[in-house]
C-alpha cells in the first residue's frame, strides 16, 4: 500500500481549548496533527476547529416547516406527537434521503460531527447510519425505542415521558454506553429525576433552577443548549433561558445544538450568531460550545498536537472579513459557508 504523504496547512489558527490566535504551520499525518510550528509567512488563510452539533433530530427533515400549531407536547412528545406520526408514515428511503441531505447541509456549514436522538428503534438507527455512510460527518447516535442496543447510547425524552427509563439506563450502563436526557425544556420538574441517573449529557435545561444548575456543574455533566429551537417553540423569550450566562458563571460545560430539523436548520453558524446576539456571551465561549461536543465522539475537537485532525480552512481574502481584528468574534457572528474552502476530518 502506498504511503500517504503528510499534509501541511499554513495560516492563522485558533489553537487549543483557549482558542489562542497564532500564525502556524500544521502537519497532519495519518489523520493526526503531528506538529504545530510557528510560521513567519503572511497568513492568507484561517485554520479553526470544526463544529460539532451536540443535539439533533435529523429524522425530522421530512417534516421541515410543516404547519404546526399546538403545544410542544403535541408537536414532539413521544409516542404520538405530530413529528412521530409523520415519521411513522414516511417511507424508509425518503427518511434516509432527508437525513442525508441534512448531514450534507451540516458539512457545508462546517460541522464534522453530531449527536442525534434517533427515533424508530433499531431500524431507525440503521437508517441514520445509512444516511451518514460515506459522508465526512461522524454521527454519535442516541437510540430510542429499542435502538439503544444498536447505537452509542440512550437518548431519553423527559424522564416523565418514558415509563421504563430506569431499565433503559441500566441496560445502557451495562453495555458501556452513553446516557442522555432531555430535561428542563418546558419547566424544571424533570431535571432532578434525570440527575438521579447521573447522565453523560443533559439537553436543554432551559428552565433549570439555580440549585439544579449548581448540581449539574458539580456533577460535571455537560448541557447541550439549543437556543433557536427554544425560542421558536415558545419555551424561551429572554436571555435568561436557556441559562447560558449562569452556566458559564458557575464554570459548567456548555455544548451547542440545533435540535429538530422540523423547525430549525441544522446550521451551527446560524446557531452561534443567534446565541452571541441574544445571550451576549463572549465569542470564545460560544465557539467552545460549538466545538466541545466532539467529546461525545471521544475526541477533543481542538487544534493540538497528537489530536485527530478536525478543522476548517477559511478564506478571508476578497471578503470583508479580511478586516477582522478578532477571528473568534468574526467566526461566531459573521461566517457563512461561502468562506469555508476546505474541511479536514478524522473523527474515526
Amino acid at each position: 500500500m502506498q504511503e500517504v504523504p503528510p499534509r501541511v496547512f499554513t495560516g492563522r489558527a485558533l489553537l487549543g481549548e483557549d482558542l489562542r490566535e497564532e500564525d502556524v504551520t500544521i502537519t497532519v499525518s495519518g489523520g493526526i496533527i503531528t506538529s504545530i510550528e510557528p510560521s513567519s509567512r503572511p497568513a492568507e488563510r484561517w485554520i479553526v476547529p470544526a463544529f460539532f452539533n451536540a443535539h439533533t433530530h435529523l429524522g425530522d427533515t421530512v417534516a421541515m416547516d410543516t404547519p404546526a400549531p399546538g403545544s410542544l407536547a403535541e408537536l414532539v412528545k413521544p409516542p404520538n406527537g405530530l413529528k412521530h406520526r409523520i415519521l411513522a408514515a414516511t417511507p424508509r428511503a425518503e427518511l434516509v434521503r432527508g437525513m442525508r441531505s441534512s448531514i450534507s447541509t451540516m458539512i457545508a456549514t462546517g460541522t464534522t460531527g453530531f449527536a442525534d436522538f434517533r427515533e424508530g428503534g433499531i431500524e431507525g438507527v440503521a437508517a441514520l447510519r445509512e444516511a451518514a455512510a460515506g459522508l465526512d460527518c461522524h454521527p454519535v447516535i442516541f437510540g430510542r425505542e429499542g435502538g439503544e442496543e444498536a447505537s452509542e447510547g440512550a437518548g431519553i425524552s423527559s424522564v416523565h415521558d418514558v415509563a421504563n427509563a430506569e431499565e433503559i439506563v441500566r441496560d445502557a450502563r451495562a453495555a458501556g454506553k452513553l446516557v442522555a436526557f432531555h430535561a428542563g425544556e418546558r419547566k424544571p420538574d424533570d431535571v432532578d429525576d434525570a440527575l438521579a441517573f447521573e447522565p453523560d449529557l443533559l439537553v436543554h435545561c432551559t428552565h433549570a433552577t439555580d440549585a439544579q444548575l449548581r448540581r449539574i456543574v458539580d456533577m460535571g455533566i455537560p448541557i447541550a443548549v439549543c437556543p433557536r429551537s427554544n425560542w421558536l417553540l415558545g419555551v424561551a423569550a429572554s436571555a435568561a433561558h436557556p441559562p447560558v450566562e449562569r452556566v458559564l458563571e458557575l464554570g459548567g460545560t456548555l455544548y451547542l445544538g440545533t435540535d429538530n430539523v422540523m423547525f430549525v436548520q441544522p446550521d451551527m453558524l446560524q446557531e452561534m450568531a443567534f446565541a452571541a446576539t441574544v445571550y451576549r456571551a463572549r465569542p470564545e465561549d460560544i465557539l467552545r460550545a460549538a466545538v466541545s461536543g466532539a467529546r461525545l465522539a471521544g475526541v477533543s475537537g481542538y487544534l493540538e498536537e497528537g489530536q485527530k485532525a478536525n478543522f476548517l480552512v477559511i478564506n478571508p481574502q476578497n471578503h470583508n472579513i479580511s478586516f477582522s481584528k478578532d477571528i473568534r468574534a468574526t467566526i461566531v457572528k459573521r461566517l457563512d459557508s461561502s468562506f469555508i474552502c476546505q474541511t479536514v476530518l478524522t473523527m474515526q
